[in-house]
């Protein structure tokens, strides 16, 4: 099976921050503004259970946000032991998923099934970064926030980066699955879609 590429799915997750700041206007309308669709959306609170579904707690996934933040104590010239009680890498990753389990789950979220031509990989270049002070202006992230993971981690919390954006395309396909019911998906054709592909 062949993969149509104008129809290609991805998760957005609207977080807390951006929610409470009054930014889902603006991140639906730059969505849109590109030509993607909206087929699905809510506003919900998650459990954490839930949240365990999305972010694997496996020590491989661990092991990779603890490399990352090891890194940025290292750029920072910080001792991680100091901070942190310990240099291990799963052992500050879970530390790490925990703040991000928390920061999710403190309010209520928009989720997002957004589709169209490249919708994975032109959803992330809208977005930005990761990592809000990465992120380069005219993204959403580059021009709502300046968080960075060394406050973050100083402050012992979750980078408050304003969305979840799918990496991959099988990701999203998981994603997507994982968040919406195919009774809660509509798909449909832009009155746009002609001239716009």
């Amino acid at each position: 099976m062949t993969h149509d590429l104008q129809r290609e799915r991805t998760l957005v997750l609207i977080k807390p921050d951006a929610v409470k700041r009054g930014l889902i206007g603006e991140v639906i309308s730059r969505i849109e503004r590109v030509g993607l669709k909206i087929v699905g959306m809510q506003m919900t609170k998650p459990t954490v259970e839930h949240f365990n579904k999305h972010y694997p707690g496996s020590d491989d996934f661990l092991r990779i946000i603890g490399g990352k933040t090891l890194e940025t104590y290292k750029k920072f010239e910080m001792d991680p032991a100091k901070e942190m009680g310990t240099d291990d890498p799963l052992a500050i990753g879970r530390q790490v998923r925990g703040w991000l389990m928390d920061f999710m789950t403190s309010g209520p979220i928009v989720k997002m099934a957004v589709e169209g031509l490249h919708a994975v990989s032109t959803v992330r270049k809208i977005v930005g970064s990761t990592m809000p002070e990465q992120a380069a202006p005219g993204t959403i992230r580059g021009d709502f926030s300046a968080d960075s993971s060394s406050l973050a981690n100083a402050k012992k919390r979750s980078v408050k980066n304003l969305i979840h954006a799918s990496g991959t395309l099988e990701e999203a396909v998981q994603e997507v699955n994982l968040w919406f019911l195919s009774n809660e998906l509509f798909p449909f054709e832009r009155a746009d879609e002609e001239i716009l592909f």
